[in-house]
């Protein structure tokens, strides 16, 4: 069975229904051509080709078994009948086996028209009869006829149009796809055997094969429904000619022919996909590479320094944010090219895993070696930015303990100057530990450095660090000398406060000597009063006497030593303004009223014990174990008790010391 494509032109024509195969079959099984005719018809060389096509959709077989051809001529004239059938003689003479001209009830002259085609039957090649639309079931069976004349087969004929234009556009696609497909993949197939030379990469099917298949699948799933669900899915009945008529079995042969090209071709596709994504992750892995070897360790090389200070340091670390920032995104495309590549080595191309291997390799070799050049230049500078903040915390650490120590001190007690003390030995203890601090910042970083030239951004390029080398050991050495005075001047300045603290305790030593004067000068005063009642305890009073003075004694002489010490405290420290103040003349007035007191206490006692003393005399004389005195002799003794009694009572009304002292 051969396939035509419709002309435009012919559309109209089929869709008027001029030519129709309705799929009835005569008693023969051949297949019934039906012409209805009418007054406004078509010209006759439109039908002729309209015809052609037409008689070209039938198999060989059908067409062996011959046509019956039923002209429907009640609406028509004679001479178009009679046009008609001459037709068929030129077009198809030998597959017409019987023409059935369907006649008029009322026209024509039967015997000239009847005895035209018999007469003409040898010429024509095929018997021409008339026959009225009722007689019409003589010849053929009714079930293969169609209402109109009065039979019962079902035919839709612009269903049958539209499925046939269905089925010329897609023979006419998959047909035109089928050979552009071959040409793409014997193209591709040929550049494979020769591999300098380029496949045609450019040359793609003008039609979409998933359309074109889908519209194939959808017109095969349509006639096979038709054929199997029919009359009883409500639709247009299904006969026999339907296969060959529709062209089921071409649609088929399409197909498969259609899948395997398309097949192939999507296997060139993914040939062509991976080496263009192969070429691809080349042209992308030498712009990473380039650039990393070139402008980007460039860019490294030119950045060596540590600069002089915080400030610096940290310019200089913005400067290689801004570096890392470039770098980052050729980092991301080399994280992108390793998953592109790692999906393609998972595929298992055997041909192209030494390529992307080496492809990998060589790309992560130069990613890593730049990313720790990055990471080394920024351990660098951060170990830089430490060490210049230590050294400035311990430059102003320094300062602040200079200005302590350069600062006059003039603490109001003892007290204030062990704390002073206290807080100098802290400041200094805590400039010790910057300084260790600082040390060691500065060795870690000189190793930085000396590790980072050692590989060189991975090529033999020298890189002088003398100059950040001495700049740090400088500033550690300067420290140093600096901390160092400060230690000399902190020695001298505890060696002034230990004597200050020295002199701030004879002082207050002293004048708690004084207090204790004043003490012992108010005890006597107040406490010291007895006289005792007799010679006995008077003489034991005058011991304690002596014993309570040689204590003021010894606590006057102390308090003396201390002012003596001060006054050479205040020498030794250049203390001029600085004396003994009040101290001295407080001790010594009170030492003065202590010894005032003193003497009137002994006087007092002395003539107390001579008052008992020449009592007990006469107390004795007159005891009646004695007998009887002399007269004489008692009134000497009593005469002199009373001269020492009344000397005594004149003594205790005058006061012990005067209010001045």
């Amino acid at each position: 069975m051969s396939w035509h494509v419709v002309p435009i032109d012919f559309v109209i024509i089929l869709f008027s229904g001029c030519f129709t195969f309705t799929g009835g079959k005569d008693r023969r099984s051949g297949l019934i051509l039906t012409i209805p005719l009418c007054t406004e018809q078509t010209s006759m060389e439109e039908l002729s080709s309209t015809l052609d096509y037409l008689l070209g959709i039938p198999s060989d077989k059908c067409k062996a078994r011959g046509f019956t051809v039923i002209v429907d001529g009640r609406k028509s004239q004679w001479n178009i009948v009679k046009t008609v059938v001459l037709m068929l003689q030129n077009v198809i003479p030998a597959e017409v086996s019987l023409v059935c001209v369907v006649k008029p009830d009322e026209f024509w002259d039967k015997k000239v028209t009847h005895f035209c085609f018999w007469k003409e039957k040898d010429r024509l090649g095929f018997e021409v009869i008339l026959v009225s639309a009722n007689k019409l079931t003589r010849y053929i069976e009714p079930c293969q006829l169609t209402d109109e004349f009065g039979g019962s087969l079902v035919y839709d004929h612009i269903d049958w149009v539209n499925k046939r234009l269905v089925f010329e556009k897609f023979t006419k696609e998959s047909t035109s796809l089928l050979d552009e497909l071959v040409v793409i993949n014997d193209s591709e197939k040929s550049s494979q055997l020769d591999k300098e030379r380029p496949p045609d990469c450019n040359f793609l099917p003008s039609l979409d094969p998933e359309t074109v298949l889908q519209t194939g699948h959808e017109l095969l799933s349509e006639l096979q429904q038709r054929r199997f669900n029919g009359a009883e899915g409500g639709g247009v009945a299904w006969s026999p000619m339907d296969d060959e008529l529709l062209a089921q079995p071409q649609v088929m042969k399409l197909l498969d022919s259609l899948r395997e090209q398309y097949t192939k071709y999507q296997e060139v596709c993914r040939q062509r996909s991976k080496r263009s994504q192969l070429e691809d992750i080349q042209t992308k892995v030498m712009q990473v590479v380039n650039w990393l070897e070139g402008p980007g360790t460039e860019q490294l090389r030119t950045q060596w320094g540590i600069g002089d200070s915080i400030r610096a340091s940290q310019a200089l670390q913005q400067k290689h944010e801004e570096i890392e920032s470039q770098h980052s995104e050729w980092f991301a495309v080399y994280v992108e090219l390793n998953q592109q590549i790692a999906a393609l080595l998972s595929a298992g191309d055997e041909e192209d895993l030494v390529e992307l291997k080496g492809l990998q390799q060589q790309l992560s070799d130069v990613c890593y070696r730049q990313a720790s050049q990055l990471e080394s230049r920024q351990n660098v500078l951060q170990s830089a930015h430490e060490f210049h903040g230590t050294a400035q915390d311990l430059s102003q650490q320094l300062d602040g303990l200079l200005g302590m120590l350069c600062a006059d001190v003039a603490p109001a007690d003892g007290a204030a100057i062990q704390q002073t003390l206290k807080h100098l030995e802290e400041k200094l203890k805590s400039v010790e530990g910057a300084l260790v601090g600082l040390r060691e910042k500065g060795q870690v970083l000189m190793d930085q450095m000396s590790n980072q030239t050692s590989w060189s951004y991975g090529k033999d390029v020298p890189i002088d660090n003398k100059d950040n080398v001495d700049h740090i050991q400088g500033v550690m050495e300067d420290m140093q000398l600096r901390k160092q005075r400060c230690e000399d001047m902190v020695d001298v300045r505890r060696l002034k406060m230990l004597q200050m603290v020295q002199l701030f305790k004879c002082e207050e030593d002293a004048s708690q000597a004084v207090e204790w004067l004043g003490e012992l000068l108010d005890a006597l005063l107040k406490t010291h009063i007895r006289l005792g009642d007799d010679s006995q305890e008077t003489k034991v009073l005058l011991e304690k006497h002596k014993k309570f003075v040689d204590v003021a004694q010894s606590t006057y002489d102390y308090g003396r030593q201390l002012l003596q010490a001060t006054v050479v405290l205040c020498q030794s420290l250049r203390c001029s303004t600085r004396s003994s103040g009040d101290t001295l003349p407080r001790l010594n007035r009170v030492w003065k009223q202590f010894t005032v007191t003193t003497e009137e206490r002994v006087h007092r006692l002395e003539m107390a014990c001579s008052f008992h003393t020449a009592a007990e005399k006469v107390l004795v004389q007159a005891s009646p174990d004695q007998g009887d005195l002399p007269v004489e002799v008692e009134q000497e003794t009593y005469e002199e008790v009373e001269t020492v009694g009344k000397a005594l009572l004149d003594r205790l009304t005058v006061p012990v010391i005067f209010p001045d002292g």
